[in-house]
């Protein structure tokens, strides 16, 4: 299921992500030989139609293509298939990125391979490249309040979202042996995104090291629980009856540090409709985030939202938004 190559294929560098399966057959782990023996590890395309990750990247490359690069740099092209339609993920496949944890599938059998030789290869650092579909700024993700990561994290972007759930991620991997971070950068397609992406990846490619002084001038956030909405339930957000009618610019909430009693959405009455909010050790604490009065959800302790998102397959494939609370930079 997984490919491993030691070069670029011919011809790799003009497709896009759509194309990408001409060339290749499926996920494909990808090493490169640069100055620094040490590689860095950047995984794109988990998801299919978030497509930066891809363009940055292929511009990267294209860059040191006549030249040697700084870094040894090894790539995992994740959901070809799910790329080749413009999908997230296709219906018959898992979350590339929710299979990092071991397992019996065979998608976490590839994920343990690639692991293994990352591992073996002492890898300097991860960066696992992702786009939003709600309006957000660009951000950085850690799954350890570890300097190295934190300042990986703030060569991106000073606002840090710090998360331990969901811990099938690829990012959570491969914080056992190396800093991880997941950037976030924007919705896909955006040409400021692309670039924010690309100079990233030239700066990671000529560190030498990664600090482990104290940080300031963070913005950090705690990712506290995940909110669905449950399938039982209709939604919508253009007007149309629903149990749950949402306002069709929720995303302009994201990042925005909520209120007590804000308003999220209407309720249908007669429905009994809510919305579900899972915490780190897999329990819904919805009550302690939301209530319900006169047809609205309402929520009951500030706190603010990221990824929430206006597409409808998305809610239902993975959530409608995560909730944060704002964190004390550690020492």
């Amino acid at each position: 299921m997984l490919s491993v190559l030691e070069s670029l294929p011919t011809g790799l560098l003009d497709l896009e992500a759509t194309e990408l399966y001409r060339i290749l057959s499926g996920s494909t782990l990808i090493h490169l030989t640069g100055r620094i023996d040490s590689p860095l590890f950047v995984s794109v395309l988990l998801h299919g139609n978030e497509v930066t990750s891809w363009v940055a990247l292929r511009k990267l490359l294209i860059k040191y293509q006549s030249q040697e690069l700084p870094r040894s740099l090894s790539i995992f092209i994740g959901n070809v298939q799910a790329a080749r339609y413009g999908q997230r993920q296709l219906q018959d496949q898992p979350d590339y990125n929710r299979i990092w944890l071991r397992g019996d599938s065979p998608e976490q059998q590839m994920t343990q391979q690639v692991i293994e030789a990352m591992r073996s290869r002492r890898c300097f650092a991860s960066v696992d490249i992702h786009n939003n579909t709600g309006r957000n700024p660009h951000y950085a993700c850690v799954n350890r309040l570890d300097r190295q990561f934190l300042h990986l994290a703030r060569l991106f972007n000073p606002t840090i979202v710090y998360f331990t759930t969901p811990n099938t991620v690829q990012s959570t991997a491969f914080a056992d042996f190396c800093p991880s971070v997941t950037l976030e950068c924007g919705q896909t397609g955006n040409l400021a995104g692309i670039e924010h992406a690309f100079n990233y990846l030239e700066t990671c490619l000529n560190l030498a090291d990664l600090p482990t002084t104290p940080l300031s001038e963070i913005n950090l956030f705690h990712t506290v629980a995940i909110t669905k909405v449950p399938q039982k339930f209709s939604f919508s957000f253009d007007g149309n009856d629903a149990d749950i009618r949402f306002p069709s610019d929720l995303d302009r909430l994201n990042f925005c540090e909520l209120p007590i009693d804000t308003a999220l959405c209407l309720v249908n009455p007669e429905s009994n409709a809510n919305l579900e909010a899972w915490d780190e050790q897999g329990q819904n604490v919805a009550d302690r985030f939301f209530r319900i009065a006169d047809g609205k959800i309402l929520t009951t302790t500030p706190v603010m939202p990221s990824m929430l998102t206006l597409n409808a397959e998305i809610i239902r494939q993975d959530c409608l938004c995560y909730l944060m609370e704002r964190l004390q930079t550690p020492d």
